[in-house]
């Protein structure tokens, strides 16, 4: 069953190649959504596809990539969304 979660994260996660690692993740879990920069310095992202994979995905967001330090993560179960493919914003 697909389903779509948004997370908020915060900490060091603007300027440390969040956005593009947290793509490459995505799409190596075969999840669709985005990614962006939110004015306040935190990144959203979006995730849509199977549950199990958007698991993994949000457990890989909690820490990012190597240069990120992820001090919290919010995230919730939102109605599905259909993306075609995980896009940078």
């Amino acid at each position: 069953m697909n389903v779509s979660y948004i997370a908020h994260i915060s900490g060091r996660v603007q300027g440390v190649y969040f956005r593009a690692s947290s793509q490459q993740k995505a799409i190596d879990y075969g999840l669709s959504g985005y990614a962006r920069n939110l004015a306040d310095g935190d990144v959203e992202v979006l995730l849509c596809g199977e549950q199990g994979k958007i698991d993994e995905m949000l457990d890989w967001l909690s820490h990012g990539p190597e240069q990120a330090e992820v001090t919290s993560i919010q995230h919730k179960q939102i109605p599905w969304q259909e993306h075609s493919f995980f896009s940078i914003g």
